[in-house]
């Protein structure tokens, strides 16, 4: 029951009330949001999920296993420090982790906390980097100061401080600088151009700020193409348009200055009811792929990795983190897109067991290349990182 209430319960709590589309909300939606603000303190991700967690469940191609990596409440997106440490960030739990092995025994440590939503976290020449709603954070010499991180240093923090849509998924690009997104703050609406709705970039230092890339409802995962070095990234379509509109995109952006619809088109050919009439959906850039409806495609990487078979080289993983207001839910898995001369050629199915018979146990988030290889899987409802291995059957 609890894992129903608590997505229903945070799904609630996101729907947004500003000034770009209060007038999109009825009154009942604007007093059942607030009775879910309260309710949120009854139950969370985090504590959703009791006991053992039934990774039996999962179901992989053959050759490779699943196990229970770390316990991290709340894990959003993963990032890898120079000397093995796996940073997480979260979203509703306001706190950084770092995770370290030795000897075989991995722990837990909390670097930060007390933030908002900060999902992101990056690694640069020994700096974690830290996404906070309208801030970018940088902890110094990280990896040698983990038990005393210290205050800080604040990097940027030019951002909006809208928190639907605000948690910032952020990387480092193969050019040195820091893309972040800003998502809409709303489900739909027509916000500021060159403030939401985008993708942005920057020096390590918060210098030379600009926007790369424009018409991105919410991107909560990118990465580049390991040869062409182009940044592919996954991007939500709206909701409240059906259980089978629109699709969920993986969009490809080359060069700076592109623009892939929102609000005005979907996928590649959809026109939104609302502000569609305003613009051509030829003259925006069509996802590279569609994923379907409402499967909240959240992080990707390209597998860089050795240790899986040479067919997943170079290909994409993507975490479905799943539906939240389909009739039938759907996502709840890891996908893989196969490409061939930097063009999707198919979608399957990678991992999946975490949704059955319309109940989760966890919903996947992000997934890391690590340096032997294996792939790591956050999952912040479980409040568990899994780590997927192979070996040749």
């Amino acid at each position: 029951m609890f894992p129903f209430l608590s997505i229903f319960i945070h799904s609630i709590y996101a729907w947004p009330i500003n000034r770009f589309h209060i007038n999109d909300m009825s009154p009942m939606k604007i007093l059942i949001r607030f009775a879910a603000i309260g309710l949120l303190n009854f139950v969370s991700p985090a504590s959703a999920q009791s006991g053992p967690l039934p990774l039996e469940k999962i179901k992989l191609p053959a050759g490779f296993s699943i196990e229970l990596w770390a316990e991290v409440p709340n894990a959003r997106e993963l990032a890898v420090g120079k000397n093995g440490t796996v940073f997480a960030g979260s979203m509703s739990e306001g706190k950084v982790y770092a995770i370290t092995e030795t000897d075989g025994k991995r722990q837990v440590r909390t670097i930060a906390e007390g933030l908002t939503l900060p999902i992101g976290v990056a690694f640069k020449d020994g700096a974690l980097y830290v996404s906070a709603v309208n801030r970018i954070l940088r902890f110094d010499d990280i990896e040698g100061k983990l038990d005393q991180p210290g205050k800080p240093v604040v990097v940027s923090d030019i951002y909006p401080a809208e928190k639907h849509h605000g948690g910032k998924f952020i990387a480092f690009g193969p050019d040195g600088l820091l893309y972040a997104p800003v998502g809409a703050p709303c489900n739909i609406c027509e916000p500021p151009p060159e403030t939401f709705a985008l993708i942005s970039r920057m020096k390590p230092d918060g210098t030379g700020h600009e926007v790369y890339a424009q018409g991105v409802r919410n991107t909560v995962g990118f990465d580049w193409h390991p040869e062409t070095k182009e940044l592919w990234f996954t991007d939500n379509g709206r909701d409240w348009m059906g259980d089978n509109l629109p699709p969920d995109e993986l969009n490809r952006a080359p060069r700076k200055g592109m623009h892939f619809g929102y609000p005005y088109c979907h996928g590649s050919d959809i026109p939104d009811p609302k502000f569609g009439a305003k613009r051509d959906c030829s003259k925006t850039t069509p996802p590279e792929a569609k994923f379907e409806p409402h499967v909240a495609a959240l992080g990707m990487r390209f597998y860089t990795g050795k240790m899986f078979p040479k067919e997943y080289q170079n290909n994409i993983f993507v975490a479905e983190h799943g539906s939240w207001n389909r009739r039938n839910k759907i996502g709840y898995r890891v996908k893989l897109v196969r490409l061939k001369n930097s063009k999707v050629v198919k979608q399957e199915v990678f991992a999946e067991g975490w949704l059955e018979n319309e109940n989760a146990w966890g919903r996947p988030v992000d997934v890391l290349v690590m340096p032997d290889g294996a792939l790591l899987v956050s999952d912040d409802f479980a409040g568990a990182i899994y780590r997927i291995s192979y070996k040749k059957p």
